[in-house]
């Protein structure tokens, strides 16, 4: 993973003008006034690690983007940008429980704004059920968010929601029908909505399906809609999006009016794979104050691929004289210039190595854990102490991987732990598959979790008379580990003889590896963690 550079230089004043792409889900903020800007150059991607199903609005001078949690909670996290490259996250739209409804699969969240008021659709597994759309709402951008429950959930189930107004400014709903988790096609449907955004009116219809004997395959989905002129453009992925066979690309349809009929561009997929980035699609269009228009979507690095996850994507949109939208190289850009106003630009390089000291008293607000596993946690003059669990791996605390090579280091105290509790450092692809390095009854011990079988793979005494022992994760090309210990960070002491673990079989087909803390033992029983570091 490049970490991003950037490149800036004065490019004086800029006139910005209005435009008729008029997205449903960003604020036209008018400048009558030249503006101040500059030009940034950036290196894709602009969220690094497993930021899947991308959405962006604009508001005013805020860009505000949310991404899918999948397994993983907080759910879904609200990034802000003031220039489309330089994301922070700074808060979830759950994030304390889970939606009350909702159990599993909290995917493709898509965030809009009308009239002062932010909502996020989202995709979630009913409890008992089959997956649905659901909506959530706030005043602000950054929460606190009010659920108001799912508004569509067919019998093979209904996901990727997108609000859009029609020409007569009728409010709709726009969704998949999840119909290849059976084998059968995906219609995309559209239905009104009343305006507070709480149920479906009206009859739905369908906007157009997947033509199988195409480069869509067995799908179409993650519609992404904007007006532009007399037309609607349908932005939306087709065939397979996740995992080692992935096919994922990016079609465009138009139509003049929400219903139809819509006609698919002659030269789909406008975005496809190339030697850097594979399986690119699903995200959202946003357009800058100066009419320009931009994709945030994600894709797969080719170096990282599985294991760093689906990453967060921006290329500028091209209209052609035919009317037609086209990426440059209809593939992702590894590096490209965008102008944004003055004082809006970053510093000169992204530095994506994390340091945690556990000194403030709060986590971060990147650190994750699985669903139905809300860590215990307090913090004791500069430790993370972490409450164990019983179940599984124990308890989780972890970190997006942003690359194939890093080290994860940690320090733990070693006088803390009491009999029965297993605690380190661990690589996670979901409760049933990890492998990680811990200290337990004395002991350092690399152990691996693999499709719910926990085993030993070695394990060596623990250094005697130590408060403190520092572990250690190498891992190269995403699945090579190796594993260490040391009792002052000089001295390291390979574990299995030096040879690296396979951990091919970690991610799930839509996630991403993590890597980070676990606690696993009594409930009573905690772990105390005086620092976490990861280099890149």
């Amino acid at each position: 993973m490049k970490k991003q550079t950037w490149l800036l230089y004065l490019a004086g004043l800029l006139a910005f003008s209005c435009t008729s792409n008029t997205p449903i889900n960003q604020e036209e903020t008018a400048v009558s006034e030249p503006v101040a800007t500059q030009t940034i150059s950036y290196t894709n991607p602009v969220l690094p690690g497993d930021y899947a199903d991308p959405s962006v609005v604009r508001v005013g001078d805020d860009y505000w983007a949310t991404a899918t949690s999948s397994e993983w909670a907080p759910l879904f996290p609200i990034l802000h940008s003031k220039n489309l490259v330089d994301w922070e996250t700074v808060g979830h739209v759950f994030p304390d429980k889970l939606p009350e409804w909702a159990e599993a699969h909290f995917w493709a969240p898509e965030i809009a704004h009308e009239n002062g008021r932010y909502y996020i659709y989202y995709t979630a597994k009913k409890k008992g059920g089959n997956l649905c759309v659901g909506v959530a709402s706030s005043a602000s951008a950054t929460g606190p968010y009010v659920d108001h429950g799912p508004l569509v959930c067919q019998e093979v189930g209904s996901i990727d929601g997108y609000e859009i107004r029609d020409k007569d400014g009728q409010l709709y709903l726009v969704w998949k029908e999840d119909g290849n988790s059976q084998g059968l096609p995906t219609p995309i449907w559209a239905q009104r909505m009343n305006e507070e955004r709480t149920a479906l009116t009206g009859e739905m219809f369908e906007m157009f399906r997947n033509d199988p004997g195409t480069w869509e395959g067995g799908l179409v989905e993650g519609p992404a809609i904007v007006r532009r002129g007399d037309y609607f453009y349908n932005f939306y992925a087709g065939d397979k999006c996740c995992g080692r066979e992935c096919t994922y690309g990016v079609g465009v349809a138009r139509a003049t009016s929400i219903k139809g009929p819509w006609e698919k561009y002659e030269q789909n997929p406008i975005m496809k794979q190339n030697e850097e980035w594979k399986c690119p699609g699903h995200g959202t269009v946003v357009s800058d104050p100066s009419g320009r228009d931009y994709f945030l979507y994600h894709a797969y690095n080719t170096d990282s691929f599985v294991y760093a996850g689906r990453q967060g994507l921006l290329d500028e949109i091209k209209w052609g004289e035919d009317g037609w939208p086209y990426f440059e190289n209809n593939s992702p850009a590894t590096t490209a210039q965008i102008p944004v106003p003055g004082g809006a630009t970053a510093s000169e390089a992204e530095d994506l190595d994390i340091s945690e000291e556990f000194n403030d008293g709060s986590l971060s607000d990147t650190w994750q854990w699985p669903v139905e596993q809300k860590p215990a946690y307090t913090f004791d003059e500069g430790l993370l102490v972490l409450e164990a669990s019983p179940g599984k791996i124990g308890t989780v605390l972890g970190k997006r991987t942003v690359d194939a090579d890093y080290t994860a280091t940690t320090a733990i105290r070693k006088s803390a732990l009491h009999g029965g509790i297993m605690a380190g450092l661990t690589a996670i692809g979901d409760n049933d598959n990890a492998v990680g390095i811990a200290l337990s009854d004395e002991q350092i011990v690399l152990w691996a979790m693999k499709g719910g079988s926990l085993s030993t793979i070695a394990r060596t005494a623990a250094p005697a008379g130590e408060e403190m022992v520092q572990l250690r994760l190498t891992t190269e090309e995403g699945d090579q580990m190796q594993f260490a210990w040391s009792a002052d960070g000089t001295t390291w002491h390979p574990l299995n003889e030096g040879e690296a673990v396979d951990a091919s079989y970690l991610p799930p087909w839509d996630r991403g590896v993590r890597v980070g803390l676990t606690a696993k033992g009594p409930e009573n029983a905690t772990a105390a963690f005086d620092w976490f570091r990861v280099d890149n």
